[in-house]
């Protein structure tokens, strides 16, 4: 009798073990591009960039341990471990963090929400200026190796760069779906690659190993002192990419992204990193390009050709997860409404933002032109990185305590350990502020103002909107005195305030004094969670002369939609005609004042955003030859 049971286990067990492996090969691909790249630059950096220390056997030593241990506590630990376990309904990333942190925990005050969202929105901010410096220093430092194989190249990395890069942007409109199914594999056989060239030279000078020690890395920081402590801004070069492993949880799942990181991408890593510092004990002037040099002569092109094929996943990445991130801060409410092209009639996360992608296009371009070389560009690298991985410490923070209800004597200790590592880096990178580094924070302060203006704005508008209107039932009482000409068919009026009265309804009872005899009062509110199960989507509630409310609620993983909409208040019973229905739609036209609220710059920056913004009609996908748009003045 139990021979059946254990069958089944038996088959189960290899298909789920087949199912992690097949997530853990497309994480490879999409998680792991960044610090996957990183040997390209990290390594050279500490010994031949603007703040490096002389290839001495003891430096070499004390840098790789400090290498190896900031993969361990950084990336294992720290992410893997810990922050991961922070997961909004599957979905992890600082805006899923953030909204995890916010919804009304236990003992919160309330000075904590704003306090939290501000962080939470800076944080997303920073991770725009790593999306422009990422392709840049990525493919440059691929393109670079050409120089390594002879010097006639020197003058072609910059126009070859270029061109990669347009290429790269240019192909976004198609989607990544067919090139997607082949990042892992490229990504698996780059981390093969990666550990068979530094196992090779490990062989030779074996003593190396006695980096694995965090001793050699505490005696680092005594024999160099102050200059040691600044190195720590090019070792923290190899954990760019941990914030990635949190973002992309929602793809793929803890699991997964765990054992394509302790299987393949920590031991690839650790034997490249150990190997170029095996080749530095033999050759102090390797350090000049280690990880190029590890390359015998004849597999010189064939790594240049595989590194900037990983340089330009990397580069997919950092742009598939902008174009998320974006959708995101546009459900929760802190960025306009954008063009979202969907790339996939099976894959909802892939989508197509072409704004931000020519944006980040000429951000790209104008870096390559403007620093000319990775090296440069690694001088700018960092900063915004290692600010978005402390805000993520103390946001996890928050939410061991206040959700998870870890007491303080655990939860304290854990994140100021984590804590103390990210200001350490924070403070060695600070000196790239000159250099270049405050290129990230300035777009990071720019889009920062961007989206809480957008938010205040919002804010102050409903407060206008709703303090103009009047209550529902006010509104359906007067109809037993002064009954309105009713014509036939359904009008819906779309509504930020599912209790007040529309805007657009009082204006067309004003204007043209009918009333079509079905009247839906629709709202759209955005959630502070990834998903919505498709059974609560949508709640259809009939009120009296004909109206009826409806409230569609959406993730901010999930693009709203007026078709799905009305497909489940069908199914829930409210029926109409869609030849018969009107869609009535309010456009403000909106004028700085200097009464309280915003300063009058930020509100003519809120008046420009909202006029450059996508329609409604367009965003909601609501048949354009329905609706009719009403207007009216609001004075901010």
């Amino acid at each position: 009798m139990t021979g059946v049971p254990g069958g089944e286990e038996a088959r189960a067990a290899p298909d789920s073990f087949k199912r992690t492996a097949l997530l853990a090969l497309g994480a490879l691909g999409i998680v792991y591009g960044d610090i996957g790249t990183s040997p390209l630059y990290a390594l050279r950096e500490c010994f031949f960039g603007p703040h490096s220390v002389p290839p001495t056997p003891e430096n070499v030593l004390g840098v790789l341990s400090l290498i190896f241990w900031s993969l361990i506590m950084v990336v294992s630990v720290k992410y893997l471990i810990f922050v991961m376990r922070a997961d909004n309904r599957g979905e992890g990333g600082i805006l899923a963090l953030m909204a995890l942190a916010m919804q009304r925990p236990r003992g919160q005050t309330r000075h904590a929400r704003p306090v939290l969202m501000t962080l939470g929105i800076f944080g997303a901010a920073l991770l725009y200026g790593d999306g422009i410096i990422t392709p840049a220093i990525t493919v440059m430092s691929a393109v670079e190796g050409l120089n390594v194989a002879t010097p006639v190249f020197e003058r072609y990395v910059v126009p070859i760069t270029l061109v990669i890069i347009f290429i790269i942007f240019l192909v976004q409109r198609h989607g990544t779906g067919g090139i997607a199914s082949v990042f892992g594999p490229v990504m698996g056989v780059w981390f093969f690659v990666l550990g068979v060239l530094g196992f090779k030279e490990l062989l030779h000078n074996p003593e190396v190993l006695w980096a694995l020690s965090p001793v050699h890395g505490a005696l680092f920081f005594v024999h160099n002192g102050l200059h040691g402590f600044l190195v720590l801004g090019a070792v923290f070069l190899v954990v760019t990419g941990g914030e990635a492993l949190y973002a992309d949880m929602g793809h793929f799942g803890w699991k997964p992204i765990k054992r394509a990181w302790f299987c393949l991408v920590l031991p690839g890593l650790t034997l490249n990193y150990l190997g170029q510092g095996a080749l530095l004990l033999r050759d102090a002037s390797a350090a000049r390009n280690p990880f190029y040099l590890l390359a015998p002569d004849w597999a010189l092109y064939p790594l240049v050709a595989l590194s900037t094929a990983a340089g330009i996943i990397a580069s997919q990445t950092l742009i598939s997860g902008a174009f998320s991130l974006t959708r995101q801060a546009m459900q929760l409410g802190y960025s306009p409404r954008m063009e979202v092209v969907h790339t996939s009639a099976e894959e909802m996360g892939q989508i197509y933002l072409p704004g931000l992608n020519w944006f980040l296009l000429i951000g790209v371009v104008a870096l390559v032109l403007s620093f000319r070389s990775s090296s440069a560009l690694a001088s700018a690298y960092g900063i915004a990185a290692v600010t978005t991985m402390a805000i993520t410490t103390i946001l996890a923070y928050v939410v061991a305590r206040e959700r998870w209800g870890v007491g303080r004597a655990v939860a304290l200790p854990v994140a100021g350990l984590f804590l103390v590592m990210d200001l350490s880096f924070f403070g060695a990178n600070t000196v790239k502020i000159v250099n270049g580094g405050w290129l990230p924070l300035a777009l990071a302060v720019i889009i920062f103002t961007l989206m809480t203006t957008w938010k205040r704005g919002r804010d102050i508008l409903a407060g206008k909107l709703r303090a103009a209107s009047i209550p529902l039932k006010e509104l359906l009482d007067s109809f037993g005195d002064h009954p309105p000409v009713r014509v036939p068919g359904t009008a819906i009026f779309m509504t930020g305030n599912a209790e007040g009265t529309p805007p657009a309804l009082l204006h067309n009872l004003k204007h043209n004094k009918v009333l079509h005899e079905q009247v839906v009062l629709l709202t759209i509110v955005p959630e502070e969670v990834p998903h919505i199960p498709g059974e609560e989507r949508v709640e259809v509630e009939p009120l009296e002369q004909g109206f009826v409310r409806v409230v569609a609620r959406y993730g901010f993983m999930e693009n709203p939609s007026i078709p799905d909409v009305l497909k489940r208040c069908r199914e829930k019973g409210l029926q109409f005609q869609l030849m018969g229905t009107s869609f009535f739609l309010g456009r403000e036209t909106l004028i700085p004042t200097k009464r309280p609220g915003m300063a009058v710059w930020r509100e003519a920056l809120f008046a420009w955003m909202s006029r450059n913004a996508r329609s409604a009609t367009a965003y909601f996908r609501i048949p354009p030859n329905r609706v009719v748009e009403l207007g009216s003045q609001v004075e901010l």
